[in-house]
């Protein structure tokens, strides 16, 4: 059990799931600010502004759809070979293939990078929420999990940092790519010296199946009873935030792009700072206010909130006014409450044995939905004229889904 593990492993534990949940947020946070400008230098005299929404959208839904397939695969790994070993190529993974789109000549080359790099992004949330809860006792699991809640947004906040003052332009990119690629050195030292989780070891070894294949079909388990249920209940709620962040609140960023950065070539990461600022806040304490307020009227709340701070950011405001910047940072804020409650009990809705299959399962099915749903949202925004806003509020009401659905999840079969 946790116990097993030493103060300065533990905390060797948690210090290296942050970071690498930090530069996969990191990853995730590099297309909405930088795609307008890899797609304009890459399509030269044939870019549009709509051509450029479409990339946009392109380019996210190939990385959903890897992040998708990678946490389904990479947490299997992840529960027949170790957290630790699964985490490490992840990281390996998504800062190979992202230090590659710095050479990339053509859009159709991004978007299969994005993909790849997708596979790594997906497989890190599974083994670091499962290799974290299993390490840490229960007393620190809200904290814990806030952190790792906290630790993708700080990565997206750390890069709207960087390109504030570096800027990111048709003529200055690739840059943003080569520094990407630098956590492939955080992932080898993972892979070969992080401990692996008392509790992942201790089920093996009471199983006899450390080396036994039969640890290769924990995704199956899954699908069946009694299960089953249990994975439904975690793809639901996984789902909901994904597609709200993903096909939803990303369009700020290009449209941020578009209306000011003929003026400010910084503005669209001043603007994606304050929307992650709120999110790093966001993310942290929703597994705190999710404590507070029950599972299931917390997550309520989660969602009607975030549907009404959507609306209100790409219908009640603009870029460049007054009051845009502070409504992203509050709409950043509700919508990633979210991404707290989520690493506190998704994976305690699986017993050992499947927990990081499980997680990633959960999370990743909603990746899919959410490449299908950006993929739909890149055709809609055509038909709607290249309109941010109106994409934006249309996506935004899946939030009321996970208002409805959250009381028809049975709440016995959620286990602390």
């Amino acid at each position: 059990m946790s116990a097993d593990l030493n103060p300065t492993k533990k905390l060797m534990v948690l210090l290296a799931a942050f970071l690498a949940m930090l530069f996969d947020g990191f990853e995730l946070g590099l297309m909405p600010v930088a795609s307008l400008s890899v797609t304009q230098e890459l399509l030269g005299d044939s870019y549009t502004a709509s051509l450029g929404g479409e990339w946009f959208a392109s380019y996210t839904a190939g990385l959903m759809l890897g992040a998708a397939l990678g946490g389904i695969f990479l947490g299997q790994m992840g529960d027949s070979f170790g957290r630790s070993r699964a985490l490490g190529i992840g990281i390996l993974f998504y800062s190979l293939f992202a230090g590659l789109g710095a050479f990339a000549t053509t859009p159709m080359q991004m978007l299969l990078l994005r993909f790849l790099v997708g596979l790594g992004v997906g497989g890190v949330w599974p083994n670091a929420v499962a290799l974290v809860a299993e390490c840490w006792p229960d007393k620190s699991k809200p904290i814990v999990a806030g952190l790792m809640g906290a630790a993708l947004n700080c990565g997206i906040l750390l890069l709207s940092q960087i390109a504030q003052y570096w800027y990111i332009t048709p003529d200055s990119w690739r840059w943003i790519f080569h520094l990407a690629g630098a956590p492939v050195i955080l992932g080898i030292l993972i892979f070969l010296f992080l401990p692996e989780s008392p509790q992942w070891l201790s089920f093996k070894l009471n199983q006899g199946l450390v080396s036994d294949s039969k640890s290769a079909t924990s995704i199956f388990l899954l699908l069946k009873p009694p299960l089953l249920k249990l994975t439904l209940a975690g793809i639901m709620l996984g789902t909901v935030p994904l597609v709200g962040a993903w096909a939803a609140s990303k369009w700020m960023i290009p449209w941020a792009d578009k209306v000011g950065g003929a003026i400010d070539p910084g503005y669209k990461a001043v603007t994606q700072g304050w929307w992650a600022l709120g999110a790093v806040l966001g993310s942290f304490f929703g597994a705190q206010i999710a404590s507070f307020f029950g599972r299931t009227l917390s997550y309520f709340l989660f969602s009607i909130g975030s549907t009404l701070l959507t609306l209100l950011l790409f219908l009640g405001t603009a870029p460049l006014q007054h009051s845009f910047l502070p409504i992203v940072l509050a709409q950043g804020f509700v919508a990633t409450l979210f991404f707290g409650w989520l690493p506190l009990y998704l994976p305690a809705l699986f017993p050992t044995h499947v927990r990081a299959a499980g997680s990633g399962i959960s999370y990743n099915i909603g990746r899919f939905v959410t490449a299908l749903g950006v993929f739909l949202a890149g055709t809609l925004f055509i038909f709607m004229g290249g309109s941010y806003p109106t994409i934006g509020a249309i996506c935004g009401m899946i939030y009321l889904l996970g208002a409805f659905t959250i009381w028809f999840i049975p709440i016995q079969t959620i286990k602390s």
